[in-house]
């Protein structure tokens, strides 16, 4: 069976401003909305306030149901309208982590199987970062604007 090449989509600094924007709704969401110090890690795909969310609680075992459920949410996520982002929510600090790579390529693929340009991102209450390119955004501290 011949396999499927999966091209892991990556942000590029500098960050256009509409994305940088979508990121940083999506980490005052989490700073805003959780305040246990450990929460279980989530998938969400669409924009902060529309998206859809798959809590990974108890953690999915296998690449397959993983892969299943990024093509459900991306799938879902072209409903709620244009400029969809798939972003990882976790607690712990702005470097990889293997709930990180555990998605990556289950996302990457859903993505590229439904022809959509988008990549995982993972936020967490100190910023977000792409975990193929590096590119990254961190604050001290966040406060929603006005």
């Amino acid at each position: 069976m011949p396999q499927l090449a999966v091209e892991h989509v990556a942000l590029r600094a500098p960050v256009d401003r509409a994305t940088h924007r979508v990121l940083r709704a999506a980490v005052v969401e989490l700073v805003e909305g959780e305040d246990r110090r450990r929460f279980p890690v989530a998938l969400h795909a669409g924009v902060p306030g529309r998206s859809v969310v798959h809590v990974d609680s108890p953690p999915l075992s296998d690449a397959g149901g993983r892969a299943d459920v990024a093509l459900a949410l991306v799938a879902r996520a072209r409903a709620l309208g244009p400029r969809s982002v798939v972003w990882l929510t976790r607690p712990g600090e702005l470097s990889p982590h293997d709930d990180d790579l555990r998605w990556l390529g289950p996302v990457s693929w859903a993505c590229s199987s439904l022809g959509e340009p988008l990549g995982l991102v993972v936020v967490t209450r100190r910023g977000w970062f792409d975990p193929v390119s590096g590119v990254r955004r961190e604050w001290r501290r966040l406060r929603r604007r006005g």
